[in-house]
């Protein structure tokens, strides 16, 4: 239980997610840097992230770097914070034909892959990762770390799935309230479907790797095409 109190995401910037923040941040900006010195502006696709994610950086930075980041989400988002730094698109993160190859100088997602549906849309995602920009960071959960990070629960995503569904058909889990039936059980339980080390690696195949790690044990997954 200390371990899932310590997971969970609050505003401690000791805690064990205000850390992992901070050195996902570091590998980010040296990314920026290296665009920037080469380009002199940073055009980022942020692929379902949001506005309130980039205050991990300090904007005075970004705006020096003549960074502009497009926020994608189906529906768009509503927490933009400074309209020269961000454009909103509605849109399907695995399908952009909107966007012309390298249209981008950089490709960034923060914990969206596990929730964009099955495998097809996986590789459709990652397929467009590898396309719009010649740069990405990808990070998602590890399937093996034992606490899930969006139920909260220790072995809860190592459950079959009518287990799960079960299981928030009895009380809240993290994010997930307490489902009112089973297809809203189910709809909660495929929201997120976390990947292990050989399949993030072949979806990223021309990437450089990295494990995310509590102790000894691998939280989450890195995948950074320079």
């Amino acid at each position: 239980m200390k371990l899932i109190h310590a997971l969970q995401d609050n505003n401690d910037p000791n805690s064990l997610v205000s850390r992992f923040r901070r050195a996902r941040s570091k590998r980010i900006v040296s990314l920026i840097e290296t665009v920037h010195a080469e380009k002199g502006e940073v055009r980022i696709i942020d692929l379902g992230g949001e506005a309130s994610y980039w205050h991990l950086f300090d904007v005075d930075f970004l705006k020096a770097s003549d960074v502009h980041i497009t926020l994608v989400n189906p529906g768009g988002v509503d927490d933009v914070w400074d309209t020269d730094l961000f454009t909103v698109v509605d849109g399907d993160a695995t399908h952009l034909p909107q966007y012309g190859d390298n249209s981008f100088d950089l490709v960034h997602s923060n914990s969206v892959i596990e929730h964009v549906g099955d495998w097809v849309r996986m590789e459709a995602f990652a397929e467009e990762c590898r396309r719009l920009a010649p740069r990405y960071y990808v990070q998602t959960p590890y399937f093996w770390f034992p606490v899930e990070p969006h139920f909260s629960s220790l072995f809860f995503h190592w459950k079959s799935e009518q287990s799960r569904a079960r299981a928030l058909m009895k009380r809240s889990h993290g994010f997930s309230q307490k489902a009112s039936d089973v297809g809203a059980a189910m709809r909660d339980v495929q929201h997120a479907r976390l990947l292990d080390k050989n399949q993030f690696r072949f979806l990223y195949a021309d990437a450089i790797h990295h494990d995310e790690k509590v102790g000894p044990l691998t939280k989450s997954l890195i995948a950074i095409r320079t």
